[in-house]
């Protein structure tokens, strides 16, 4: 029921002239020009995909079937299903399944000038320690990545050490987070579908102004909120169904 959003080859945006890691400089600060010198094109001569995103919506990139979640366009790959999950502690956010792994995807807002992944990389670590984990920094197909063991427990049962990894891309405006958990967390081979997943994401930051970190807009594709809509009504006649995904109310405070 997810609408699948499809860019055919020959119909891709222009670029914005921005790239991810690296466009960062020794002390994480984002460079446009240079990132724009740094990377590679993401085509060859013949329009084959040639470098590996996340990539941004305002420039160019490969064309795929992909499903369109608001703040982020998810690849649509066979043996992938695609959720998306609300959680009172975590807001929204949209989850790619395969077998017993996940990848968790969440999109923020980033300023302009400096990315997010290194400070985020090291709370994360501290805050896993604190609570009785470990955490290593690795290299990873995206950079630098946190490969951790975080304490999980069923309701009733004593925690146990799960391992999870980190991946972050810092963008245009931008920071998108992935967290892999399952066997493809520690198994290279299990791993490689869902970094070519990550590696293809397209993030929609948008025009509005956000703070840093805060979350960008997961909704439910169009297709998939119709007919959760529909259910509802035939089941609750006369009332309307809420999207808990959209943007709410917002006021300004001047001081």
């Amino acid at each position: 029921m997810l609408r699948r959003r499809r860019r055919e080859g020959g119909e891709h945006r222009q670029r914005a002239g921005h790239a991810r890691a690296e466009g960062l400089s020794d002390a994480g600060s984002f460079d446009p020009d240079e990132a724009a010198v740094g990377r590679a094109d993401p085509f060859d001569d013949d329009g084959a995909a040639t470098a590996m995103g996340p990539w941004d919506v305002a420039e160019e990139y490969p064309g795929a079937e992909r499903i369109d979640c608001g703040s982020l366009l998810i690849p649509a790959r066979d043996g992938f299903d695609v959720q998306i999950n609300v959680a009172e502690d975590q807001g929204a956010w949209v989850a790619v399944v395969s077998g017993d792994s996940g990848l968790q995807l969440q999109a923020f807002a980033a300023p302009r000038s400096d990315g997010l992944w290194d400070d985020v990389r090291q709370e994360i670590a501290v805050n896993i320690v604190e609570t009785g984990g470990s955490a290593a920094e690795r290299e990873g197909p995206f950079g630098a990545e946190l490969h951790a063991q975080v304490p999980m427990a069923a309701e009733g049962q004593e925690p146990v050490l799960q391992p999870v990894r980190f991946l972050g891309v810092d963008g245009p405006r931008w920071f998108l987070r992935g967290v892999l958990s399952g066997p493809a967390a520690t198994d290279g081979v299990l791993a490689e579908p869902f970094e070519s997943l990550f590696g293809d994401v397209v993030v929609v930051r948008g025009d509005y102004p956000a703070p840093p970190r805060e979350q960008l807009e997961i909704r439910l594709p169009e297709e998939a909120r119709q007919a959760l809509e529909a259910q509802f009504e035939q089941e609750n006649p006369g009332w309307e169904l809420p999207n808990p995904f959209v943007r709410g109310p917002e006021i300004t405070e001047t001081r």
